[in-house]
């Protein structure tokens, strides 16, 4: 039986005029460390991961996001076999590239060692104890220098980052792109979010902007993450390796070959599903490139969140 004194209302904004709540039962796990606040609460989505106040994944709604950062770039990839995530702590992303029969390793340089253990014990169902994988190289560093000093070569590589703002609005820049595009080679691709392009369109088209001045193929797509409130933007970004080149009957036929099983989200159907703009979000793209730099770097109002009003934690009676 529930507790009902347990029980909180967790508000998150998605810009400065809108919103939405979700209903904490209990909060299972807390953890600080010197980058951030971590804590997993019981919601009606399982056990979800919350940190520094926006929610991140969670048991029963994860696949939406990794499924789809993961598999469009991947399918299309002739056999990839090294694969480099930038974040990803939860594992999530670690555990959808580790389907490929082809990968031989996978590199994830998370910043935040209290994250990563943090999420190995308490997220088994993010995972799926992708962490035992031997293929899997977790290394504790920051991310952007990582890639800045990088000499190996990836044929994938998911940036799994925060919104611009603070430390994580430097990896968003059209510099670090340049590293990015370096150290994946012609036919490696790249995948990262966009974020929202009904709530922050400013922020979506400049992070596009950043990938298309930087890589010659750029494939904007759009999934609905329910614990996000809202549609996401997503991408590919290659020199040469294009998603759309693939129509639903090879996607398939690769999934067979490859014996991916067991997705709850991405198939052929999906994939060209996903890539299918409306109008709205094509007419965003087609304004004129603004990329993310040192000389105009991001501005979105109320986009950090140490600059909003405290409203994150309220009780409904």
């Amino acid at each position: 039986m529930t507790d009902k004194s347990k029980e909180q209302y967790f508000l998150e904004r998605l810009n400065d005029g809108i919103g939405f709540w979700v209903k904490s039962k209990e909060r299972l796990a807390h953890a600080k460390s010197s980058f951030q606040d971590i804590e997993i609460l019981e919601t009606d989505f399982g056990r979800t991961l919350r940190i520094d106040d926006y929610f991140m994944t969670s048991d029963k709604d994860e696949f939406f996001y990794h499924e789809n950062m993961i598999h469009p770039a991947g399918i299309s990839h002739y056999a990839p076999k090294r694969a480099l995530i930038i974040g990803g702590g939860d594992g999530g992303a670690a555990e959808e590239y580790l389907k490929y029969p082809s990968m031989e390793e996978v590199v994830m340089v998370e910043i935040d060692e209290v994250v990563v253990d943090f999420c190995k014990e308490h997220l088994p169902l993010v995972h799926r104890g992708a962490f035992d994988d031997p293929r899997l190289k977790v290394i504790i560093a920051d991310g952007k220098k990582y890639v800045e000093d990088c000499e190996d070569g990836f044929d994938l590589m998911m940036l799994d980052l925060t919104d611009p703002f603070g430390p994580s609005e430097a990896l968003y820049r059209v510099d670090f792109l340049e590293h990015c595009r370096r150290i994946l080679g012609p036919e490696g691709v790249l995948s990262m979010h966009l974020g929202s392009p009904i709530m922050r369109p400013n922020v979506f088209h400049r992070v596009y902007s950043s990938l298309k001045t930087v890589f010659d193929i750029v494939r904007p797509y759009l999934v609905y993450v329910p614990l996000y409130g809202t549609i996401w933007g997503m991408a590919t970004a290659s020199v040469q390796t294009d998603p759309l080149a693939l129509n639903n009957e090879n996607v398939e036929e690769r999934l067979k070959t490859r014996k991916i099983n067991g997705l709850q989200y991405y198939n052929g159907d999906t994939h060209q599903g996903v890539f299918a703009l409306p109008n709205y979000v094509r007419d965003l793209l087609e304004k004129n490139l603004r990329p993310i730099t040192d000389r105009d770097p991001m501005d979105e109002p109320g986009l950090d969140p140490k600059n909003n009003v405290p409203l994150q934690v309220v009780r409904l009676d």
